[in-house]
């Protein structure tokens, strides 16, 4: 979940929104959440549901400014479009990756009216661009970061510019429903890793900033489409399978309030060097 303002393309964390109605049962929150669509990457369903802090920087605002310096431009596992659409201006090239059917149809139909193109890419597979083809290749919360390739596709001088998921992201919802998990899955992600693969890759770190952030779940509606929309978290997951975990949450999301657990986020900047 990554709730944020319109114009990032949500809802704030930070707008008061009116509490779900106590007299909800769980059978009615689970049914609502598990019709909502899960496509794209529009978080506006957990309006009053569900919250979570804004890193500081503000990607989708610093991405925009570097989108309309930029002659062309790379967005890397798109989601619905709905980030990359958010910038006033764009390039006069623009492409962007996706690799989820229904996450392509809904980016097509966000972005062809501005000029951009999105191809059908599978998140692991080398991207289909011809060296240095960009002189800007972004990404928000792609799966990988896969360092060579976005090298080669950079020009001289070019910029990666992206905001990742960090380690043991959202951990608390994963052991509620999985429990434990090895250390090594927690240190997935650390932005010491993600630095020295760029740094192998021939890139200059520019910036690297890292932040832990307050999620919160006010009711189980909104832990079940959180669940069937971001599908890594708990592989699997359906409602059936976790109907006791569910209920019990939603009893002590009832009794004691909110279930807390957070994320965690780095924001990365990286430049190709000029060639010699």
């Amino acid at each position: 979940m990554d709730p944020t303002k319109p114009t990032d393309p949500a809802t704030s964390a930070n707008q008061p929104s009116p509490a779900i109605p106590p007299t909800r049962t769980f059978q009615e929150l689970v049914d609502e959440a598990e019709a909502a669509p899960t496509d794209g990457w529009d978080f506006s369903w957990f309006a009053g549901r569900a919250t979570e802090e804004r890193p500081s920087w503000g990607y989708a605002r610093a991405m925009g400014e570097r989108l309309a310096q930029a002659t062309a431009a790379l967005d890397i596992q798109t989601g619905g479009g709905e980030v990359l659409a958010s910038a006033r201006k764009l390039p006069n090239l623009v492409v962007a990756t996706e690799g989820w059917p229904p996450n392509i149809v809904k980016a097509t139909a966000l972005l062809h009216p501005r000029g951009a193109v999105v191809v059908a890419s599978p998140e692991d597979a080398p991207l289909p661009f011809g060296d240095e083809a960009f002189d800007l290749v972004v990404s928000r919360h792609p799966v990988t970061p896969h360092w060579t390739e976005i090298a080669r596709v950079l020009r001289p001088g070019g910029t990666y510019f992206a905001q990742h998921v960090g380690p043991g992201s959202a951990f608390e919802v994963i052991e509620y429903f999985l429990g434990p998990q090895p250390e090594a899955g927690r240190d997935a992600r650390h932005p010491d890793g993600e630095r020295a693969g760029a740094e192998a890759a021939g890139l200059e770190i520019v910036d690297l900033r890292a932040e832990r952030l307050r999620m919160e779940f006010h009711d189980i509606g909104a832990v079940v489409h959180f669940l069937r929309k971001v599908v890594w978290m708990v592989p699997g997951f359906t409602v059936e399978r976790y109907r006791s975990q569910l209920l019990s949450l939603h009893e002590r999301i009832a009794a004691e309030g909110p279930f807390v657990a957070h994320s965690s986020r780095h924001l990365f900047e990286a430049r190709r060097p000029e060639e010699a």
